[in-house]
C-alpha cells in the first residue's frame, strides 16, 4: 500500500505554544480523507506543514516518501485551495488559466476550460465580479488542472449555501474517481465528511485523536442513558468519551473495552456526527487524562 501523506511526531511551535504536536499518522493514496476538529485544533497547521509552507519545529512530514517543504519535486504533484481561495482579484477567469499554465508544467487546460464551462462560469469575467461560490470553483478547478497526486483543501465549503457546496464537492468526487488521486479535505460539516471521504483524521487540543478508516471510526462507540450517575462508574470498566447529566439522568458516550454493562443502562448505537462532536468537545484536561 502507497503512503500519500505521512506524518512522525510532526510538531509546530509558535513561541511558548504549540499549535501541533506529537502528530503521527498515515493516509493511504486513493483515499478521500477528512479532516476535522475544533477551533484550534491544529487543522490548518497540518495543511501548511503538508504543502510546505511552514517548516515543522518537531518531527517529519512526508508525501510520497519525501518532505515537501522546498521540494519541488514533490510541490508539483500537490494541488492546495486555502481557506481564502487564493485568487487575483483584477484577472478574469481566462487570465488565471494562463497563469496557472505557466507555472505547472502538467497543466491541463482543455480539462479546466470543459470544467468551468460546465458551470456557467465565464471565462472573461473578472474575479472579483464572481460570487463566492463560483470564486470556490474556479479555484478547485485551477488547483485540478495542475494534475495533482495529492490535493489538499483547508475549509473550502465552509462559506457556501447548500447547493453551491454540493457542486463543489460533486466536482471534487468526480475528478478524484477520474484521476485517482489522494484527498485531504478539513471541514467543520461533520455531516457532509460523511457522505464524501473513506477516511477519517480527528484533532483535538493540537493532537490527534483519532487516524484511520472513517468505517471503523464508530466501531464499539455506544450510548448509554440512564439515572443519575458519576461517569467514574462507567469509567472503570470502558472509556468515556464524553457525558452529561441533568437532575435525573447521565448519558455517557463510551468506547467499550469488551466487557458488558448493568441493566440499568439503556444502550444505543451513536450516529457518526454524535461520536465525533462527543471527541470534539473534550477539554484539554480530559485528553491528558486519556492519553
Amino acid at each position: 500500500m502507497t503512503t500519500a501523506l505521512e506524518t512522525r511526531d510532526l510538531g509546530k511551535r509558535y513561541r511558548r505554544t504549540w499549535a501541533l504536536q506529537h502528530c503521527s499518522l498515515e493516509i493511504p493514496a486513493g483515499r478521500i480523507a477528512a479532516l476535522t476538529g475544533p477551533n484550534g485544533a491544529g487543522k490548518s497547521t497540518l495543511l501548511n506543514l503538508a504543502v510546505g509552507l511552514l517548516p515543522p519545529t518537531a518531527g517529519e512530514v512526508r508525501v510520497f516518501g519525501a518532505p515537501p517543504a522546498d521540494n519541488p519535486a514533490v510541490l508539483s504533484r500537490i494541488g492546495f485551495v486555502a481557506q481564502d481561495r487564493p485568487l487575483y482579484r483584477g484577472f478574469t477567469v481566462a487570465e488565471m488559466l494562463r497563469f496557472g499554465a505557466a507555472l505547472n508544467p502538467r497543466w491541463d487546460d482543455e480539462m479546466a476550460r470543459t470544467r468551468l464551462g460546465r458551470l456557467n462560469i465565464p471565462l472573461g469575467q473578472k474575479i472579483n465580479k464572481l460570487s463566492g461560490g463560483q470564486q470556490s470553483q474556479v479555484a478547485l478547478v485551477l488547483a485540478l488542472a495542475k494534475r495533482p497526486e495529492l490535493m489538499v483543501l483547508d475549509e473550502p465549503v465552509a462559506a457556501l449555501d447548500p447547493l453551491a457546496r454540493r457542486e463543489f464537492l460533486q466536482i471534487l468526487m468526480d475528478a478524484t474517481v477520474e484521476a485517482g488521486m489522494t484527498v485531504l479535505l478539513s471541514s467543520h460539516l461533520v455531516g457532509e465528511l460523511e457522505r464524501v471521504c473513506d477516511y477519517l483524521v480527528l484533532l483535538n487540543a493540537a493532537q490527534v485523536q483519532f487516524a484511520g478508516d472513517l468505517d471503523t471510526f464508530a466501531e464499539g462507540h455506544r450510548l448509554l442513558v440512564g439515572p443519575r450517575a458519576a461517569p467514574e462508574e462507567i469509567a472503570q470498566v470502558h472509556h468515556v468519551i464524553h457525558s452529561t447529566h441533568t437532575d435525573r439522568q447521565t448519558s455517557l458516550l463510551v468506547k467499550l473495552n469488551g466487557q458488558g454493562y448493568e441493566p440499568r443502562w439503556d444502550v444505543r448505537d451513536p450516529g457518526f456526527e454524535e461520536i465525533v462532536l462527543a471527541y470534539m468537545a473534550r477539554r484539554g484536561e480530559e485528553l491528558e487524562m486519556a492519553r
